[in-house]
């Protein structure tokens, strides 16, 4: 009896961990930006990752939106086969300016559409790529996705980061962004030779000493051959 306790209670237990984690899956494949990591100031290139959550629908279209309070002067799309983009602009209430030139408008969504036949099956991904920059000198940039399915339904990655560190239920893309780092300093000259250097010098007396003794074999046979020519009786 104990042992049929103990199994069936190991079953409801693997029953529930099993649902428990059917339910989690989904939630954990949300959309991401990759690299998650930037340098402030400079140019870089990210990719949207949009896995595909449905088990039966497909993922059509897919809506980024760019933060309006820290825009970007410029931002270009790599073609994806079968998806159309289109970036769409918006007046800035300042100016960008950028390599000496104001900017008054900047683009702020850019919306990709499957074509018939290369929408994101159920338990695939797409990735969609873009550059952008100069990136603006703030901690982060939140962008603010809608995943648009086959079967009418419309999920909203638009949740912003928590103060306390904890996920979000519908988390939205995040780019953070750190300080350039300054050049490193030339390193100071230095007088002291270095080993290389030291085992160099030594070369040219070696060498000079290498000829010296050759020569001196060649003189020393020369005059063996003369004193053995001296010492033949003449006819």
């Amino acid at each position: 009896m104990k042992q049929t306790a103990l199994r069936r209670a190991a079953t409801v237990t693997a029953v529930a961990a099993a649902f428990v984690l059917g339910l989690a899956g989904p939630a954990a494949a949300h959309v991401t930006v990759n690299p998650s990591t930037a340098t402030q100031g400079g140019y870089a290139k990210v990719s949207f990752r949009v896995p595909n959550e449905s088990d039966t629908a497909s993922t059509t279209k897919l809506e980024v939106n760019l933060p309006v309070d820290s825009p970007v002067g410029s931002v270009s799309v790599k073609p994806v086969p079968g998806w159309t983009a289109v970036a769409e602009k918006s007046k800035l209430a300042t100016p960008l300016k950028v390599h000496d030139h104001e900017i008054s408008e900047a683009v702020t969504k850019i919306t990709w559409t499957a074509a018939s036949g290369s929408e994101i099956k159920p338990g695939t991904f797409q990735e969609f790529d873009v550059s952008l920059g100069p990136l603006p000198e703030t901690e982060q940039m939140v962008f603010k996705a809608l995943q648009y399915y086959s079967d009418g339904a419309v999920v909203r990655w638009i949740d912003e980061p928590t103060t306390d560190g904890t996920e979000p239920e519908s988390p939205a893309p995040v780019l953070k962004l750190t300080a350039a780092s300054a050049a490193p300093a030339a390193p100071a000259p230095t007088t002291e030779a270095t080993p290389a250097e030291e085992g160099n010098d030594g070369l040219p007396y070696a060498i000079a000493g290498l000829i010296m003794g050759l020569i001196g074999i060649v003189l020393s046979l020369l005059a063996y051959r003369k004193a053995s020519q001296a010492k033949l009786p003449t006819v």
